[in-house]
């Protein structure tokens, strides 16, 4: 049995004493199983839970265990055992060629059932665990973009990240608008033990004393709170500095008691977070000010992260400005403009208040010139994009080009959302945002 949560079982049969048999099979196996009578209904079913395995009879009324096997999407869904008391060697055949993963014949001998379904289950969790390393491979290229670089500051920090990530200590992330802390941040959750389990972000200069405890914590008799659902992740608290005092209070217990109250219960509920924090402030100077707890702020350095600013990295800008210009390239499928020693000596005058961020949003300028058939590092730095085909006000225009870029980066990226958030230096939670607002359609652009 997995160290993780029980197995899980799909049972899908219209004899109503065999659903009975085989669900108290599965419990005593200390398994968690549903059943239903019908295939259709398992397709339903399936809309709702992720079960490890499905166990389904071959001969029933409507749609039969085959037809079932045949609607499922094998790239996704679990692995299919049949069950049959017409089993014979062909029938268990076809249904091997068509992707089920053993066949069983009625009446059942409950502990090579058992066996069987337990190998499925195991060969599931094990699917779903590489498909969980895959996406996380994807996510960490952002931590690679935003990373990229040969300077020692840049190397040292990437060294840090490693050594920390498997640690579960707190870490505070310090460093100016755009250079990528978030990025830093994931990426010390995607590279730990919990990297399995949900990475919370979230922006503390938004939280409101009123809503707080509700939405953290939950209402007792009601859904639970953000914090229980993170529960075994990391909680990253972004512009920790702007946090309100009376959340900063709240907060600190959280950290220090691992323990939550819902709104309206006097019964705590356990909660087991790594705590990542981020600012662009100077947090000796926010102390000073009594914009930020000492006490909170203990608890938040126990390791610390400086993620340097882009002018003091000046000899990474070729190699960055080379990078984000392919990626935008990319996805207007052009060439890639071509870096003069006019556009090398721009970039370099350039004091960079916006840090890697900026550069991007630059790069992504200069190609969308480029494909106007002209442009320059200079007129990227100066926000032109050109007047052709501009719409009349700012907010189109801003509208048009983001809609524009999304699109692009989605399609780029084949719909993976963590991935084609960091081609964009932006967060997956601001992409999605992004996405409802311009009223893009995911399914239409792949």
């Amino acid at each position: 049995m997995s160290d993780e949560q029980p197995f899980s079982l799909l049972i899908v049969d219209d004899d109503k004493s065999m659903r009975q048999s085989l669900l108290a099979l599965m419990e005593a196996a200390g398994w968690q199983a549903e059943a239903v009578p019908r295939a259709d209904r398992a397709l339903d079913k399936l809309g709702e839970i992720h079960p490890d395995v499905i166990l389904s009879d071959v001969r029933m009324p409507g749609m039969s265990g085959l037809d079932l096997l045949a609607q499922l999407d094998r790239d996704f869904a679990p692995p299919l055992v049949l069950i049959s008391a017409h089993g014979d060697i062909p029938m268990a055949v076809e249904a091997m060629q068509a992707g089920a993963y053993s066949f069983v014949e009625k009446p059942y001998e409950p502990r090579r059932l058992l066996t069987i379904l337990t190998h499925a289950a195991e060969q599931s969790r094990m699917k779903a665990s590489n498909a969980r390393l895959k996406e996380r491979l994807f996510a960490l290229s952002g931590l690679d973009r935003v990373l990229l670089g040969q300077t020692a500051a840049v190397a040292a920090l990437r060294e840090e990240v490693l050594d920390l990530a498997g640690l579960d200590g707190a870490v505070m992330v310090l460093g100016e608008t755009g250079t990528g802390k978030e990025l830093v941040a994931r990426a010390l959750h995607d590279l730990s033990t919990r990297s399995d389990r949900p990475f919370l972000a979230v922006n503390c200069a938004a939280l409101h004393p009123d809503s707080f405890e509700a939405e953290m914590f939950g209402v007792a008799g009601g859904p639970e709170g953000r914090l229980q659902a993170a529960s075994g992740g990391t909680l990253f608290l972004d512009e920790v500095s702007s946090c309100p005092p009376v959340v900063q209070a709240k907060l600190l217990r959280v950290i220090e008691d691992q323990q939550v109250y819902p709104v309206g219960s006097g019964v705590p509920v356990k909660v087991d977070l790594r705590i990542v924090s981020a600012t662009n402030e100077d947090v000796d100077q926010a102390v000073a000010d009594d914009r930020l707890r000492a006490d909170l702020l203990f608890r938040l350095n126990t390791f610390v992260l400086l993620v340097p600013p882009l002018r003091q990295r000046r000899d990474d800008l070729s190699l960055l400005a080379g990078h984000f210009m392919g990626e935008y390239a990319q996805m207007h499928e052009m060439e890639v403009p071509a870096l003069s020693h006019e556009d090398m000596a721009a970039l370099l005058a350039h004091d960079w208040p916006g840090n890697v961020r900026e550069l991007r949003n630059v790069c992504a300028r200069r190609v969308m010139a480029a494909r106007r058939g002209g442009g320059s590092m200079a007129a990227a730095l100066a926000g032109d994009l050109g007047t052709e085909d501009v719409p009349d006000t700012l907010r189109e225009a801003v509208a048009a080009f983001e809609r524009e870029l999304i699109g692009k980066a989605i399609k780029a990226h084949q719909g993976r959302m963590d991935a084609a958030a960091a081609a964009l230096g932006i967060g997956r939670r601001t992409l999605n945002e992004k996405i409802v607002k311009l009223g893009l359609n995911k399914d239409a652009l792949l």
